[in-house]
């Protein structure tokens, strides 16, 4: 295929959803999924907690960026999905390492990644890579948690600490109703996790992002405004309304990040 060096809506040929498989610097196998529509440029979408490529906030993204004429690469973090690995409370650093291991694989592909996308715990993962590579000049925060030491209560039970600090581990149900086991160490990793520290280290050239809901029910829109004020380079959008998962509000959410992806695709150069 021949790609075109920015994005042409109307020239877009027919897509093309290719499986790709990335080993991580773990020797496990990630799975994702290109949807080509023929650029260079590729935007990498990131998926949240308990959560996989196929999310309702991720599909709507991509969709909405093919219909632009962006390519997009959806995956799995390890331990999710079709992902090989276990699953973990915390993995918030090594899913960043995920997230670095796909990007040198589409970089070996002769592919740029121009923007990095996360939503909920992907949009932590997303700021966590920015902080540590510093090669995404483009960074999109969708409902991401500014401090992990908050939400663990409505997961794991009122006396969470006291428990695991007793037994060792905490099971609790995904989406689908299957048990998955928090561990102490998976707990420790997140709660010794410090996004505040790591937004400080993102370099000043690098975009950022953050969309959040009114109504979010999971992480409350004030860790949007955490985050406004201490990323250097930092776009705020609040969705009114808006739930966690943008329930009622996919195309506002797409009409605020496409446009944001596609100025940094036709802007890459100046």
């Amino acid at each position: 295929m021949t790609y075109s060096s920015s994005t042409h809506s109307e020239q877009t040929p027919e897509k093309q959803h290719q499986r790709i498989i990335v080993r991580n610097n773990y020797g496990e196998k990630l799975v994702g999924v290109l949807s080509e529509s023929g650029t260079l440029e590729i935007a990498v979408l990131c998926h949240g907690f308990q959560s996989t490529k196929e999310s309702s906030t991720i599909a709507s993204i991509a969709g909405a960026l093919e219909k632009e004429g962006i390519s997009v690469f959806s995956f799995d973090f390890a331990g999710n999905g079709e992902s090989e690995g276990t699953f973990e409370y915390g993995n918030y650093w090594r899913e960043a390492d995920d997230l670095s291991a796909v990007i040198k694989h589409l970089n070996g592909m002769k592919r740029v990644v121009t923007a990095i996308v996360g939503h909920s715990k992907g949009g932590d993962v997303v700021l966590l890579y920015a902080s540590k590579y510093h090669d995404i000049n483009r960074v999109v925060n969708v409902s991401g948690r500014y401090n992990l030491e908050r939400g663990n209560e409505d997961r794991l039970g009122k006396d969470f600490l006291q428990v695991i600090q007793k037994d060792g581990f905490i099971d609790i149900k995904n989406k689908k109703g299957d048990t998955q086991r928090v561990t102490k160490k998976s707990l420790m990793e997140r709660l010794n996790t410090n996004i505040h520290e790591a937004c400080l280290n993102i370099d000043n050239t690098c975009r950022v992002l953050t969309v959040h809901g009114s109504d979010d029910e999971v992480i409350p829109v004030e860790d949007a405004m955490e985050f406004d004020k201490i990323i250097p380079n930092h776009k705020l959008h609040i969705v009114e309304g808006a739930n966690h998962s943008y329930t009622s509000h996919q195309i506002e959410l797409a009409s605020v990040v496409v446009p944001f992806i596609k100025d940094g695709i036709e802007h890459k150069d100046a």
